[in-house]
């Protein structure tokens, strides 16, 4: 077997493990559930959610730097042990507090996971990254997709219990964490340990490191297509993974009947295979994305919109579902494509730098919705229809800001050709 071969294979098994949490599209039901818990629906989506929240943008810049200092591998180590933290305490834990720890954690998971992204380009020859990225984002949508039918299997078939489903994923991840030690080292990165300095004193490689990274953030940044496309990341990066986060809560709203039986796994199974399909078909299509790019970002936008609103007024929570899969499947088409349009126009060893900055933007823009929105005590602590209202309107805004750029950009062009015309 080739090395590169054998390397993408060893990520994808532990990108495949840490995916498997079938506690997940449960976890809300859990935490309310007078059984295992003594906490309100307020108290979690108000005071334990918003923790993650803040935490993972406080830890992301943070790992991001050390991720590359460290050359990856302890960093995914530290993910999955993380992850072994998160799950014990959810099992033997019962306080408000404590679960509090508990989205502490999952702000530390969630950022570690830009070592699991980064580390396979460190690895292997670039001739081989558009394979090996194919490799470990399908098998993170295998497990994602196996996690949420297996979990909607056991819910419903009665096999287990909402906090019975803790326990795999808690094995999950004791199994993807002995992986991890099993994974190559890294011996070269792309800012503090590059193949030119490697025997260069520690002083010398952090200089150089800041230096290129830099030199990286300015070239990129000041290509207006690349900041626009970076724009939308970030807005609707934040959007998806607010309206993700708070799904939950929105849906037990609707039903308001704990007898019923629900189907978050199985919806979250649809939207992991819409979302593969959706990222095939954006790589499949060939169109001028420079001129249609404001429009189609535009309609997207208003798309997502329409269902985020439709569904904080539904009282039929399969409809909300439809919304949810539609809107969840609409972002992974298109941030497919604005990751391919941004990858076009930027260095090579820049990528990961921008994508990070625009995920730490994503944050910024989340952490702010989440302190006036949701967080008691700082902001409104809307209630999840309200809350929901909210986000469909913020999908509005993004789909005005789209068009005001659309227009300038085509008034420069109208201006250009005027000018073309004239000489």
């Amino acid at each position: 077997m080739k090395e590169w071969i054998r390397i993408s294979l060893a990520l994808s098994i532990f990108g495949f493990l840490k995916e498997i949490r079938p506690s997940e599209p449960f976890v809300y039901e859990f935490l309310i559930d007078h059984r295992w818990r003594n906490l309100t629906e307020e108290e979690v989506t108000q005071q334990v959610y918003p923790v993650g929240t803040y935490s993972y943008l406080a830890l992301l810049v943070i790992i991001f730097l050390i991720t590359d200092l460290c050359r990856y591998k302890p960093l995914i180590i530290l993910l999955g042990a993380s992850g072994i933290v998160i799950w014990s305490l959810l099992l033997w834990t019962k306080t408000l507090f404590e679960v509090q720890i508990v989205e502490f954690f999952y702000g530390v998971f969630c950022a570690a996971e830009v070592a699991y992204y980064s580390y396979i380009y460190a690895k292997v020859d670039k001739e081989y990254y558009q394979q090996v990225t194919s490799h470990t984002r399908a098998a993170i949508l295998a497990g994602r997709a196996f996690s949420g039918i297996l979990a909607q299997l056991l819910i419903s078939f009665s096999l287990t219990n909402y906090r019975d489903l803790n326990y795999i994923t808690f094995t999950a991840m004791i199994v993807a964490t002995v992986w991890s030690l099993l994974l190559p080292s890294v011996e070269k990165s792309i800012y503090f340990h590059p193949e030119d300095l490697r025997t260069e004193p520690i002083v010398k490689k952090l200089s150089n490191a800041f230096k290129l990274m830099i030199s990286h953030f300015t070239t990129s940044f000041s290509n207006t297509y690349v900041l626009k496309w970076s724009l939308w990341y970030a807005l609707s990066t934040c959007g998806f993974i607010q309206v993700q986060t708070y799904m939950q809560p929105l849906w037990t709203a609707i039903v308001n009947d704990h007898s019923k039986p629900i189907y978050n796994g199985a919806v979250e199974a649809v939207l992991t295979v819409l979302g593969f399909l959706g990222a095939l078909i954006a790589g499949i299509i060939k169109t001028n994305w420079r001129m249609k790019g404001e429009l189609t970002l535009t309609m997207c936008s208003i798309l997502q919109a329409f269902a985020i609103i439709y569904s904080s007024r539904t009282e039929k929570v399969f409809l909300s579902y439809v919304c949810y899969v539609i809107f969840g499947g609409l972002y992974h088409f298109m941030i497919t494509v604005t990751c391919s349009e941004v990858a076009k126009y930027i260095e090579d060893d820049s990528y990961g730098l921008v994508l990070g900055i625009n995920t730490f933007v994503a944050l910024i823009f989340q952490t702010i919705l989440t302190a006036i929105f949701v967080t008691d005590g700082v902001g409104f602590a809307l209630k999840p229809r309200d809350q929901y209202f909210v986000y469909g309107c913020f999908h509005l805004l993004i789909a005005v800001i789209f068009i005001c750029i659309g227009l300038i950009v085509w008034m420069k062009r109208e201006k250009d050709y005027r000018k073309s015309v004239v000489l």
